[in-house]
């Protein structure tokens, strides 16, 4: 991989990982309602779940679900019926630590599972194959290269967006501003879904 390719692929991954979407939409919001230590479980998930879509769209599995539209729905279905559940639960949450707010909570496991759900994780991992591995004579130290980079860039936007999150905190703590962060937050999920049913 020259230089030139390796600086396209730093500025897809800066425009793709800090921009905002389900993954950083709930690190933002897990840190706000239940501080930045809650938060790094997802935090941590998150690389390691798209880490293994990239392998997986490396490996022919991403063309696969691309060629069967009935299980790329499948896929769309799940996903925008999980952010929509995700969605409602945090705009019902008004208070820190409240009932709501700790069912929000996303854990390990869920959060790696949600990788596969986010069909921006997919068009992203299949943009990478595409353009970064397939078809290269040296496509196994291709992908030695753009994991790691991908991995380091997945977990730098989440947490940078948790950080954001846990450092509203205490400004939340007053009147309704929580409810109506939570709201919007959910708004954001809503209007994600609502993107991933386009696409």
């Amino acid at each position: 991989m020259n230089w030139q390719e390796f600086t396209a692929l730093l500025v897809l991954a800066t425009a793709m990982s800090f921009s905002p979407g389900p993954n950083t939409t709930l690190a933002t919001a897990l840190a706000a309602n239940g501080g930045l230590q809650r938060a790094m479980r997802f935090v941590w998930s998150v690389p390691v779940g798209w880490t293994l879509l990239l392998a997986l769209c490396a490996a022919g599995v991403g063309a696969l679900v691309m060629a069967a539209p009935g299980l790329r729905l499948a896929i769309k279905a799940v996903g925008v019926a999980y952010l929509l559940w995700l969605a409602f639960k945090l705009a019902r949450s008004a208070t820190l630590g409240s009932t709501d707010a700790a069912r929000l909570d996303v854990g390990f496991g869920q959060g790696v599972m949600l990788q596969f759900l986010n069909i921006k994780a997919w068009l992203l991992a299949l943009t990478l194959v595409a353009g970064w591995i397939a078809g290269q004579p040296d496509a196994l130290h291709r992908f030695a290269i753009v994991a790691p980079v991908m991995m380091v860039y997945a977990f730098a936007s989440n947490l940078t967006y948790a950080a954001a999150g846990a450092l509203l905190r205490h400004w939340l703590t007053q009147g309704h501003r929580l409810l109506w962060f939570n709201r919007a937050m959910a708004a954001v999920l809503v209007l994600t879904a609502w993107w991933m049913l386009g696409t």
